[in-house]
């Protein structure tokens, strides 16, 4: 008897430790991020030091504290690609998974889009973060995404490699 007790007790554990990490995962650690117009939606400008902000409507983002590439976002604009031809273009973008409850930001959409010229990817923000760009991406439908990426100082500092002098200083916390 003391064995099924046990038994049970440590599958009961096992469920809830389980459930608990993913709603951590998937919802616990998200929020909403309040619109500021005029400052979502920035793309940097070739040859710029600072973004240059587009114009744009219905956006919708999230973000998280535990990790600076947690940031997803949304919104409608006018513009198109072409329109968009003197900001700064990404090479070879890959966009973040976003949680499924995010229902406006489908990553493996926007990926073929792409992939496929339907979509081009800009510069928004450089180091918003240590090592982690803003990348903005536009249909040409006229949807926008954002997501934070890392940069070549943010793979080098997060997987161990010497970060050399081409990189910034990292900040002190």
């Amino acid at each position: 008897m003391t064995g099924k007790l046990l038994a049970i007790i440590l599958l009961l554990s096992a469920l809830l430790a389980g459930a608990g990490m993913y709603y951590l995962q998937v919802y616990g650690f998200y929020y909403d991020v309040e619109p500021v117009p005029g400052q979502d939606v920035v793309l940097l400008e070739n040859g710029a030091d600072e973004p240059t902000p587009i114009a744009y409507s219905a956006f919708r983002a999230i973000d998280a504290d535990s990790s600076p590439i947690r940031y997803r976002a949304c919104f409608e604009t006018e513009l198109t690609p072409d329109q968009l031809a003197g900001f700064q273009p990404v090479e070879h973008p890959e966009p973040l998974t976003a949680p499924g409850w995010f229902d406006c930001y489908d990553a493996v959409s926007l990926a073929q889009d792409l992939k496929s010229g339907q979509a081009r990817a800009f510069m928004g923000v450089k180091n918003i973060h240590y090592g982690v760009d803003r990348i903005v991406a536009v249909t040409n439908d006229g949807h926008g995404f954002v997501w934070h990426a890392l940069n070549n100082c943010g793979e080098k500092a997060y997987d161990g490699t010497v970060v050399g002098e081409e990189c910034p200083p990292r900040p002190e916390n």
